[in-house]
């Protein structure tokens, strides 16, 4: 199914080529939205020429700093000026990008390019969303097409019934247990190509199109480059509950159609799970009795709009245990609404819940964190796990209210009874949180964002080594062009100020251990100027093509020379001019041939900086 959207919009139909440039039908601006209209602007873009783009400011809850970044124009701010180049402005409070974009934007067998890995939830339609950097954006917002690498599939196949009490959240949690991410990697190993997860099998035309959206959502995770379902009547029905039938379009895989390698899974055998502080997925009964500080019912993925009506019954009645704090996130306005109006609001409210805003600092645990000491329970899928991040633990919305009505965790099988939840099919579809631009209208009078100058390779470079995911100081990054140095988060105060101190003006080479690392510095990107360089034993496709874009090369080691590498204080590197398949890099005293993961024009953008085309000579006078 990627293969065939992507087909349809490629210059060349049969993806042949390292990379291939395609129409983009869909830009999603989320973690840095003026970032991207920057490198719009810069490329020349008045109008974007493509069919959707918008950009959601996510932060609900305004504080002296947040303000601070939208007055300095930060990256990751939303300026007013997004709506007069066809870029409406999804405002605070509409609720978390991904849900809301399903519920209003989102069509089937279309192509989307964003920079939120959480974005993947909206392959429950039957859209292929990918994930690049802000600069790549950029291009898509002024070209209206983009350069990606074919992909590769792996099948997941479902098959029977869930039982009673059992959710889209425990499969996915199953299907991380499974170690899918095995199976990825080896894959991306093979070929150098992205792996896009496909649900087939009888039972996937059978899930809601919200519970599809829950199982794609576990794709960052596992290193897939994005998941997909069929869209069939399933997803047409759903479009039609939103008001926008128009937008359907069939998309099932061709008869016999090829793909990696096949993954089955019954539901009928998938127990209640959840995934503990240490990213371990368990039975429910092996944490059972074990009390709860903290309950996040909601956020922006592993949870649909059945499960909270779902919980809102098992908890009716119910009250808060003294020790227990219940927030409830409402995914999205709509989701807020339909609570409110068939009156699941109130028995929560009633029980002692407190409705938070749709913050995009709430899914981080920048604000409403875990307790210290406590154990705190979540629907939505966790960030990337590394030192210095909090930890909870991720369950079904059901395991969620056992535990408020118990005040511990439990099966939530012990329950005397399975509600019946009955969805709405009249839902509010009202956009009044939309921003478009209105002719003769002035939006704003502020300057345009203008994005950072790149910075090419030169010649031979000594770059500092650091292990780890470097740490933000404050708003800004530690490590950008022309400050200090990033330092590792989980290095000591004293240590990290000392390394930093000592940074060659060259720059930073990262040195990564896993996934998760390497989706957090993806992630950060923007913020870490300073860093040239990542080296790690596993690098997701999506991600070498975003670091190449930003200018930051990217190396594949073997992990018997991790640990060595780790351990020296610099690295150098030769001339561009002199890299291959492979570069002899220079750590401390050792000498070690790493592999260059980039291909193709990846290498140029490296090079350059920038995926930024240079300005054209100028004409010669007559």
């Amino acid at each position: 199914m990627p293969q065939k959207i992507l087909a349809g919009r490629a210059a060349d139909p049969q993806l042949r080529g390292d990379l291939v440039q395609v129409k983009v039908d869909q830009v999603i601006l989320s973690r840095a939205p003026s970032r991207a209209l920057a490198e719009a602007i810069a490329t020349g873009m008045k109008k974007t020429p493509v069919e959707v783009a918008v950009a959601y400011d996510g932060t609900c809850v305004a504080d002296a700093s947040s303000l601070a970044d939208i007055d300095e124009g930060s990256p990751h701010s939303v300026s007013p000026e997004f709506p007069t180049y066809n870029i409406p402005i999804a405002r605070p409070g509409i609720g978390f990008p991904a849900p809301v974009h399903l519920e209003r934007f989102a069509a089937p067998a279309r192509l989307a390019l964003t920079d939120d890995p959480r974005l993947a939830t909206v392959g429950g339609i039957g859209m292929l969303s990918l994930v690049v950097s802000p600069s790549q954006l950029g291009q898509a917002l002024a070209t209206g097409s983009a350069w990606l690498r074919p992909p590769r599939s792996v099948q997941v196949h479902l098959s029977g019934r869930v039982r009673p009490f059992v959710c889209a959240r425990d499969v996915a949690l199953e299907l991380l247990r499974r170690n899918l991410d095995e199976v990825v990697r080896r894959i991306e190993g093979e070929h150098h190509a992205p792996v896009i997860l496909e649900f087939a099998g009888p039972s996937a035309r059978l899930l809601s199109v919200g519970d599809r959206a829950v199982l794609c959502g576990i794709a960052p995770q596992v290193g897939a480059a994005a998941a997909l379902f069929v869209s069939d009547e399933k997803t047409e029905v759903f479009l039609r509950d939103q008001r926008r039938s128009k937008a359907h379009r069939a998309l099932v895989p061709d008869p016999g159609a090829p793909c990696e390698e096949v993954v089955s899974i019954d539901l009928g055998t998938v127990d209640p799970l959840l995934m503990d502080e240490e990213g371990v997925v368990r039975p429910v009964r092996d944490l059972a009795g074990k009390p709860v500080a903290q309950v996040v019912l909601g956020g922006d993925s592993g949870v649909t709009l059945r499960d909270m009506l779902a919980a809102a019954l098992l908890l009716k009645s119910k009250r808060v245990p003294s020790r227990l704090d219940l927030l409830v996130a409402p995914p999205s306005r709509q989701v807020l609404e339909v609570l409110a109006q068939s009156g699941a609001l109130v028995d929560l409210v009633a029980t002692g819940a407190r409705i938070i805003e749709p913050d995009r600092r709430v899914v981080t645990s920048e604000i409403y964190p875990p307790p210290p000491g406590g154990l705190s329970l979540r629907t939505a899928d966790p960030e990337p796990r590394i030192a210095g991040t909090p930890s909870f633990v991720v369950a079904s919305a059901e395991t969620l209210a056992y535990a408020v009505a118990t005040g511990a965790v439990g099966d939530p099988r012990s329950f005397k009874r399975p509600v019946r939840v009955t969805v709405p099919r009249a839902l509010p579809t009202d956009d009044v949180l939309i921003l478009r631009d209105k002719k003769g209208e002035q939006v704003s009078t502020k300057k345009p964002p203008t994005a950072p100058p790149a910075v090419p390779w030169k010649g031979p470079l000594t770059l500092d080594v650091l292990a780890g995911v470097p740490k933000l100081n404050g708003r800004a990054a530690v490590g950008g062009r022309g400050r200090k140095a990033p330092a590792p988060v989980d290095a000591a105060p004293a240590v990290a100020d000392e390394r930093a101190q000592a940074a060659p003006a060259g720059g930073v080479a990262l040195v990564l251990s896993t996934l998760d690392e390497v989706r957090a510095v993806a992630e950060r990107a923007t913020d870490l100027s300073a860093v040239r360089a990542v080296v790690a034993p596993f690098v997701p496709s999506t991600a070498v093509s975003a670091f190449a874009s930003e200018g930051i090369a990217t190396f594949l080691v073997g992990a018997e020379a991790l640990g060595s590498i780790k351990d020296q204080k610099s690295v150098e590197l030769p001339a561009p001019a002199q890299w291959g398949d492979r570069v002899a890099a220079v750590f401390g005293s050792e000498r070690v041939e790493v592999a260059w993961l980039a291909t193709g024009m990846e290498r140029s953008w490296t090079h350059a900086g920038t995926v930024r085309q240079p300005p054209s000579a100028s004409k010669p006078a007559r």
